[in-house]
């Protein structure tokens, strides 16, 4: 006979006990209760060969050091992010309490081991690459007693912008990504259910990019629209990423070492582009769009050249396409891409440009690491609101900035510099 609801949880310790203390014996159950539940019961189907789950699926990326490992990961196939509203009563030590209470939950789950007291362990064997990146809004920063850089904030209008709250803003936010949605949706779910204390849930986005092992690694990832997205990206492993990335000495103390992550969901007018040609695709981007190569000829990493001309005159690369108004001429101003699409079910009564009933509802997680937004990230967005080709079929629909802490060391937790 079952037991009762009420039973079981009187017997239960709570994950806050757990982590916080006062429950040294329910903690002992509930390693007890871990150790069970991954043995093999008698009768029960034997283990699979080791070769089964496939290699991919026991790689771990290591959660703690001075940065927070998801933003230097090779991106996952799957993204979540979640971003939170602070409850009116959750103070410095309460926001203290919560940032402890979720960083104990991702650096165990992200090493394939199950959280306190998690009463699904299994689905943390298998991490697959997993990350989470905890990133903070202005208001968690003062309700920590701490500065915020001049920067943390909503983003300035721009014309193009159609957003929408159930998108944008957020008090703090957490980034999954990993190559196993069933992973990352389990991780999301405990770290929302360890937050009801403390924060509610104000959006989820999640976004995907091609499957693990589909691309040779490195491989440049494609939009929605087919379009080759970030060729001139910056890696871990150039000398420019930490002057890119990476908050210095104009920072507040509390970030150095940490950086900025701003997140802009830009829906996608894929009926319109259906009707664009190969040509006319390519004059909008910039770019070739089989290879991502400039149009000016050479490969997907050479340089964009915008002087060259045509036997018209004019040059080959349209001033206003894509890639032209997103070139960078100063390093310095330069920005980290992070990409996903998302495609989700057409909202009732949805209409086409042409009134037609939509078919579609798809787009982009446009996500960015930079060391300073006003002096990095603006700049790109006020030029390519101005005059981009790719403004006839994409709009802004949703904007967020975070200030994401550096790294921790175990024992420590991500945004303790805050409580410093």
């Amino acid at each position: 006979m079952m037991a009762s609801a009420g039973h079981s949880d009187r017997r239960r310790p709570s994950r806050r006990q757990l982590l916080l203390g006062g429950a040294a014996a329910g903690a002992g159950a509930a390693v007890t209760l871990g150790a069970e539940r991954a043995g093999a019961l008698p009768g029960s189907t034997p283990a699979p060969t080791a070769d089964s789950a496939g290699l991919n699926g026991e790689r771990t990326v290591p959660f703690h050091g001075p940065h927070q490992a998801g933003v230097t990961a090779r991106p996952g196939a799957h993204a979540t992010y979640l971003a939170f509203d602070l409850l009116p009563d959750t103070d410095r030590e309460r926001l203290r309490a919560w940032l402890s209470l979720l960083t104990d939950d991702a650096a165990r789950v992200t090493q394939g081991r199950g959280a306190l007291a998690d009463l699904e362990p299994e689905l943390a064997v298998r991490p697959a690459g997993l990350t989470v990146t905890f990133g903070l809004g202005r208001e968690a920063v003062l309700r920590a007693g701490a500065e915020p850089p001049d920067w943390l904030g909503p983003l300035p209008a721009f014309t193009i912008d159609r957003l929408e709250d159930r998108w944008s803003g957020g008090d703090a936010m957490v980034l999954l990504h990993g190559d196993d949605p069933t992973a990352i949706s389990h991780l999301a779910r405990m770290l929302a259910r360890d937050s009801r204390s403390f924060a509610t849930v104000r959006w989820r986005q999640d976004g995907f990019r091609r499957a693990y092992g589909s691309d040779p690694s490195g491989t440049t990832m494609r939009n929605l629209f087919g379009q080759v997205d970030g060729s001139s990206n910056l890696g871990p492993e150039d000398d420019a990423f930490g002057a890119t990335v990476w908050a210095g000495t104009e920072a507040p103390g509390w970030l150095r070492g940490g950086t900025s992550l701003v997140l802009r969901r830009i829906a996608m007018n894929l009926e319109g582009w259906d009707e664009v040609g190969v040509e006319g695709r390519e004059a909008a981007v910039g770019r070739r769009i089989a290879d991502g190569a400039p149009l000016t000829g050479g490969t997907e990493r050479d340089p964009l050249d915008l002087e060259a001309k045509g036997p018209g005159g004019f040059t080959v690369i349209n001033p206003a396409a894509h890639a032209a108004r997103a070139r960078v001429e100063d390093p310095a101003q330069g920005i980290v891409r992070l990409g996903y699409s998302y495609d989700v079910p057409v909202e009732p009564g949805a209409l086409d440009a042409r009134g037609r009933p939509a078919v579609s509802n798809v787009g982009l997680l446009f996500g960015s690491w930079q060391r300073d937004v006003a002096r990095q990230y603006v700049p790109m967005q006020r030029r390519l609101a101005e005059a981009d080709l790719l403004n006839t079929w994409t709009t802004p629909i949703g904007s967020a900035v975070f200030a994401i802490p550096p790294g921790c060391e175990q024992g420590g937790f991500i945004g303790e510099t805050l409580f410093a």
